[in-house]
C-alpha cells in the first residue's frame, strides 16, 4: 500500500509500506480521508516525543470496511463505510467498565509511538483497529466530513464534563479548531452566551458565525475588564481553555463568576503556573477534559444534521502523495490562517 511515513523529524515520505494484517478480533479500514491534526504537527518535527520514526501517523480517518478478522461480529462486512475511536481501549480494565474508555489502563493511540508502544495510523491506504472501535457512518455523510468526528467528539466531551442550567454564559478562551467545536457544542448544550477569545479577528469572525454571541481579541491588558464588562462584571458561569498556556489558564480562571466552572481542554505545554488562590477562595470547580469517551455516535448525527458544522473548519482536501508538502506549509507562518487539512489516499 501507499503510506506517508515518517521517517525522521520534520521528514515525511510518500512510500510503499506492507498491508496491515488484521488480528482475529480487528478490522482492515480501507482510508479515504485522514485529517492532519495538531498534535501530529507537534510529532512531526519531534518536539512532542510522541511520534517517534519510523511511523505511519494519522488518526482522524474514515473509510470502508476492507477486511474481517475471524473472531469479528458478523454484522460488520466489507464495504460498510465507517470511522473508528483513535483511542484503542482494552475494554477489560476497571477504566472501560465504568465507561472511561478515554483513560484506559492500557491505552494505546492510532498514529502514534511515545516510548511505550508504536501504534501505525491512518496516513495510509490502509489501517487495522479493533472491531469495538469502529461506528457507522449515517447515510450521504462525505468521508472528509466523516473525518472530523473526532474532534468532534473531543468538543462534546469538554462540554459535558460540567452540568449547567439552560441559558448559562461561557467563555471560551481560544478560537482554533477544538474552540470553534467547543462553540457549537455549548450551542447544541443550550448556552445563553458564548464569549469567543482569540488572537485572531479572522478566526473570531468565523467564532460568530458558528455560534459565538460577542468575541474578545486577547492582545492587550484590558482582556479580562472586556470580558467582565460583557458578563456584567461578576463573571461567566464556566470557562473553557483551549489553548494550554499560562496567560490562556489565568485567562479562564479570572472570567468565571464564584463558584464557577473551568474545562481545561488544552494541552500545549506539560506545566503552566495556576492561579491557586483565585481557585480556592472564589470556589472554582476545575475539570480535565482528556479526548472522548462514547461521544462518537452523536458527533456523527450532530455533523450529518448540521446541527455542528465542519465545513468551514476544512481549508482543503488535497491528495495523501502531497501531505509532506502541506506539513510544511502547515508550520509555516503562511499556514497560520489554516484549520483542518484533510489527506486523502
Amino acid at each position: 500500500m501507499n503510506a506517508l511515513l515518517l521517517s525522521a523529524p520534520s521528514c515525511l515520505e510518500f512510500t510503499s509500506w506492507p498491508d496491515p494484517e488484521p488480528a482475529d478480533d480487528e478490522v482492515v479500514v480501507r482510508i479515504r480521508a485522514c485529517g492532519i491534526c495538531g498534535s501530529d504537527l507537534h510529532g512531526w518535527d519531534g518536539s512532542s516525543g510522541r511520534r517517534r520514526p519510523p511511523l505511519i501517523m494519522g488518526h482522524e480517518a474514515a473509510g470502508e470496511i476492507h477486511r474481517i478478522g475471524a473472531a469479528v461480529d458478523p454484522s460488520w462486512r466489507p464495504g460498510d463505510r465507517v470511522t473508528f475511536d483513535s483511542t484503542l481501549f482494552c475494554g477489560k480494565c476497571p477504566s472501560c467498565e465504568r465507561g472511561e474508555v478515554n483513560l484506559c489502563e492500557n491505552r494505546r493511540v492510532v498514529g502514534v509511538a511515545p516510548p511505550e508502544y508504536r501504534q501505525h495510523g491512518a496516513f495510509a491506504e490502509f489501517v487495522a483497529v479493533p472491531a469495538r472501535t469502529l461506528y457507522r457512518l449515517p447515510s450521504g455523510l462525505a468521508y472528509a466530513d466523516a473525518a472530523m468526528v473526532e474532534p468532534v467528539a473531543i468538543a462534546l466531551h469538554a462540554v459535558g464534563r460540567v452540568h449547567l442550567a439552560p441559558g448559562f454564559t461561557a467563555v471560551v478562551v481560544g478560537s482554533g479548531m477544538i474552540g470553534l467545536l467547543v462553540i457549537q457544542a455549548l450551542r447544541v448544550a443550550g448556552a445563553g452566551r458564548i464569549i469567543a477569545v482569540d488572537l485572531d479577528d479572522t478566526r473570531l469572525a468565523l467564532a460568530r458565525e458558528l455560534g459565538a454571541t460577542e468575541t474578545v481579541r486577547s492582545d492587550g491588558d484590558s482582556t479580562l475588564e472586556r470580558l467582565r464588562t460583557i458578563v456584567g462584571g461578576r463573571g461567566a458561569d464556566v470557562a473553557f481553555e483551549v489553548v494550554g498556556l499560562t496567560p490562556t489558564v489565568d485567562l479562564a480562571v479570572q472570567s468565571v463568576r464564584p463558584g464557577g466552572s473551568v474545562v481545561l481542554v488544552g494541552n500545549v505545554r506539560p506545566r503552566v503556573d495556576f492561579s491557586l488562590q483565585a481557585v480556592v477562595t472564589r470556589e472554582i470547580s476545575v475539570y480535565g477534559s482528556c479526548s472522548s469517551a462514547g461521544e462518537y455516535p452523536a458527533a456523527l448525527d450532530l455533523i450529518a444534521s448540521g446541527r455542528i458544522q465542519v465545513r468551514p473548519l476544512i481549508s482543503a482536501t488535497v491528495p495523501l502523495s502531497d501531505g509532506a508538502a502541506w506539513f510544511a506549509r502547515l508550520t509555516s507562518l503562511e499556514g497560520r490562517g489554516l484549520l483542518k487539512v484533510i489527506l486523502e489516499p
